[in-house]
């Protein structure tokens, strides 16, 4: 009886019948309000860091290409990305040090009572942080920031409110859910990736759960009213003979060996930053945006989240030379500019280095399996595969490529690189990087 009372909306609220959570169904309607509100600022939010991130990144691109030739353009891009990245890494560290990073492990701590989500400081930290680090050619993907802004924003909302602890970390999920919708007009996926990454946060109750695909939902559509459809990942691809399905086995087996060397890699670069002297917490931020500026102008398809390498990868003629040159840029890229301690995501970042995987490896193996655009359905299946074995959310990998690519055809294959993928993870010890974020998260926290 205590636990259906803790979960009742307000003290003294009689809003009609109550359901077997100890809920009235008036109040869940007053939550599924307050979510349907979360998921519109969310999607604004997430629509106007979109826009101002392509507004930046169009002129930076214009800039370099009014220079002219490749020796002025270098010496003036690879002091602008530095200074950008510097200034991000600043405002982190001066005003909100949990917004470094993608986030997801910030919400996971606070949804656990653990961590703190002082919303407004998130909002603008985490908002200008991002603009600049992304915006600077850093490998990182604009889904971190967005997901940690719509969670700030349903803090922001909650805080008006007088509702239960577990409501408000619900509302808080469907906060992080609008994000993530607005960043890859994926509802379906964002609300999977809660459930099966949040699984153990998350206060699983029919009207948090509603509320959450509420938010969701509203975020899509008010991102895409602002600022347009984000283009799918529109590759010819075709139904896959069952005389590929050994390849895929394969294919997911090497993306999976892939996904723990980047998770360890990736605490691993965390770890080195932090034995850093203190007095130089500027350094990586300073080697890494310089760097960044450099490939902007030298091999502009390394740099940034990989969004638009990704949407474009079918137009590009690459050797496989070039690709797994690519492949190694964007991995070592994403782990050092990762490292740095500004805002960015992982997602993005993942989906780039998996699909220039998959397409080297599509072009080896086509002259031994001579199936019309095994290439493309390798870079498609390879995405899926490395998301599996770095967060072991398999679900949330499937529905997240078919959201983004619409390659139906490719769901049995896809399937099977997965399972692949996630097993080749268990075999090699890997653990899912989320939960290795937010145990290094607190850790520090409590050591502090």
């Amino acid at each position: 009886m205590a636990d259906r009372q803790s979960n009742a909306f307000a003290a003294g609220a009689s809003g009609g019948p109550v359901n077997a959570s100890g809920t009235s169904e008036r109040n869940e309607l007053w939550y599924y309000a307050i979510a349907l509100i979360i998921g519109v600022l969310g999607g604004a939010v997430g629509a106007a860091f979109h826009l101002s991130l392509d507004g930046i990144t169009a002129t930076y691109s214009r800039l370099i290409e009014a220079v002219g030739g490749s020796g002025i353009a270098i010496l003036i891009a690879i002091p602008l990305s530095a200074g950008m990245a510097v200034l991000a890494a600043f405002l982190v560290r001066k005003y909100a040090p949990e917004t470094a990073g993608s986030g997801i492990q910030e919400i996971e701590g606070a949804m656990e009572g653990e961590r703190e989500v002082r919303w407004f400081r998130a909002l603008w930290v985490k908002f200008t942080g991002g603009l600049l680090a992304l915006g600077s050619g850093m490998v990182l993907g604009r889904e971190g920031p967005t997901i940690h802004l719509g969670a700030a924003v349903a803090r922001g909302v909650t805080a008006q409110t007088n509702l239960p602890t577990q409501d408000q970390r619900g509302l808080l999920a469907a906060g992080a859910a609008a994000g993530l919708a607005a960043a890859f007009n994926a509802p379906l996926a964002a609300i999977v990736f809660i459930t099966e990454e949040m699984q153990r946060q998350f206060p699983f109750r029919r009207h948090t759960y509603v509320g959450l695909i509420v938010a969701a939902i509203a975020s899509a559509i008010v991102a895409e009213t602002l600022a347009g459809r984000r283009p799918l990942i529109e590759i010819p691809v075709t139904e896959m003979p069952f005389s590929v399905l050994p390849l895929m086995v394969l294919l997911g087996a090497l993306v999976g060996g892939l996904g723990v060397l980047f998770n360890q890699l990736l605490l691993r670069s965390l770890n080195t930053v932090d034995k850093m002297p203190a007095r130089l917490w500027w350094l990586p931020a300073l080697a890494v945006g310089g760097a960044s500026g450099l490939l902007f102008v030298t091999f502009p398809e390394a740099v940034h989240g990989g969004e638009r390498f990704v949407l474009q990868m079918s137009a590009l003629d690459l050797s496989v030379v070039a690709l797994i040159l690519l492949c190694v840029l964007r991995f070592a890229g994403s782990v050092m500019s990762y490292s740095t301690g500004v805002p960015g995501g992982i997602f993005a970042p993942m989906l780039a280095i998996a699909a220039s995987l998959g397409l080297a490896v599509g072009a080896v193996s086509h002259d031994v399996i001579p199936v019309d655009n095994v290439e493309h359905a390798c870079a498609i299946i390879a995405m899926g595969a490395f998301f599996t074995a770095s967060v072991r959310a398999p679900v949330v990998a499937v529905i997240l490529v078919m959201e983004l690519t619409n390659a139906y055809a490719l769901l049995l294959p896809l399937l099977v690189a997965c399972v692949s993928a996630s097993i080749a993870a268990q075999v090699l010890n890997g653990q899912p990087i989320y939960e290795l974020l937010l145990e290094r998260t607190l850790r520090k926290a409590r050591q502090a």
